[in-house]
């Protein structure tokens, strides 16, 4: 049993002096934070799965204290390992307090220089609580009264300029495993490299989330994208199966009402055992995506309709169609974003084209081709709806 000593931090509760530790609760791994133009996220990494909500507080001038939002970690304990917090001051957030709030209850604030929404997350493998906070640095927002903790980010519709190019797994995590043991992670590689040059030479401004064999967790490569300022994300992978004979190209677009045959694929690529993805539809429901799903399924048939008739006829492709999944590199995206299944390196005929970088550069210049056709088709609503361009 761990001993502890009295400590206060303002809001934050008060502890017994000398208790002890209760057995049977969680910890807190990390605290991470990213800060990018109109929003900053908090990560708080735990070893066992949490539910909880947020909720905001405002400013006390009396007692000096900022508008705040704060959530409760029931189970966990973080006894005194964030006594000092995390300064930020970012322009959004002033700092990340953490602190015991009873002996069975962690409590995280946030305190606010600016405020505007925020999205709640809870995902797993590692088990994490996700707070994305949104707001105009140094520009006082309005104060919204109708807040909820179901608020989100509405994208804002904007010329296809940057493109983000997503290498799925990579690093320690190979991905499926192919015939002759052909690695998922070496053919997404490859292929964004390929896919990478084709776009800029259509005059698109490319960002990868990775450009080497290195491990990316999915929300990473989701930072990234939004860091970079990307209009829309394409994620590679390579599909498997048990079935030897199974083969074809398919292409993924988030939604709320995804298919149900999509779950194993969502599984594994999520990295998360099959009867997990489930609980992905409270959360998707929670997102709001009606603002981006349209437009992801449009770049979703753009890229798969140019993929399936664009190649060589003998190198041609079974089409697989245009499906929905809960993938979370597409749901922590406020992008239009797809997933790309490009062939099944299980099947003995697509492993050999995927070992070929004739045939991937090939399968590249269509989905550049697909991005093109989706950025004419875009330009077209932007200008139909007046918006600047």
């Amino acid at each position: 049993m761990k001993r502890v000593a009295v400590f206060a931090l303002a809001g934050m509760g008060v502890l017994l002096m000398g208790v002890d530790r209760p057995s049977g609760l969680g910890d807190v791994v990390d605290v991470r934070y990213w800060s990018y133009p109109n929003y900053t996220r908090i990560v708080v990494e735990l070893d066992r799965p949490v539910s909880t909500k947020v909720i905001r507080l405002g400013a006390n001038s009396a007692a000096d204290r900022p508008e705040r939002l704060y959530l409760d970690l029931d189970g966990v304990w973080v006894g005194r390992d964030y006594a000092k917090g995390i300064q930020i001051r970012d322009g959004l957030l002033q700092s990340i307090r953490l602190g015991q709030n009873t002996l069975h209850k962690t409590r995280v604030v946030l305190d606010l220089e600016r405020y505007d929404r925020h999205r709640l997350l809870e995902l797993s493998h590692p088990h994490r609580i996700v707070i994305d906070v949104f707001g105009r640095r140094g520009v006082l927002t309005g104060r919204r009264t109708d807040w909820s903790a179901a608020d989100v980010l509405v994208p804002e519709l904007r010329a296809v300029r940057t493109v983000v190019v997503d290498a799925g797994h990579g690093g320690r995590d190979p991905g499926a495993i192919g015939v002759g043991g052909l690695r998922e992670k070496d053919v997404t590689l490859r292929l964004a490299k390929a896919l990478g040059q084709e776009l800029e030479q259509q005059g698109f401004r490319v960002v990868y989330t990775r450009n080497d064999d290195r491990a990316l967790s999915l929300e990473e490569r989701t930072v990234l994208a939004e860091s970079a300022g990307g209009d829309l994300f394409i994620s590679l992978h390579a599909n498997a199966s048990k079935r030897r004979a199974v083969h074809g190209i398919e292409t993924f677009y988030l939604d709320e009402h995804y298919e149900r045959h999509s779950l194993n694929l969502a599984a594994r690529e999520n990295g998360i055992p099959r009867g997990e993805v489930n609980v992905l539809q409270k959360t998707l429901a929670r997102l709001h995506m009606e603002e981006v799903s349209p437009h992801s399924r449009l770049l979703a048939q753009a890229v798969q309709k140019q993929v399936v008739k664009g190649l060589a006829v003998k190198n041609r492709p079974m089409d697989l169609g245009v499906k929905k999944g809960p993938f979370y590199v597409l749901f922590l995206s406020n992008m239009p974003a797809v997933l790309v299944e490009v062939g099944f390196i299980t099947n003995r005929t697509e492993a050999k084209r995927l070992r070929d970088n004739g045939y991937l550069t090939a399968m590249a210049k269509q989905i550049a081709v697909g991005v093109v056709h989706y950025r004419g088709q875009h330009a077209t609503r932007l200008a139909r709806s007046g918006t600047p361009q």
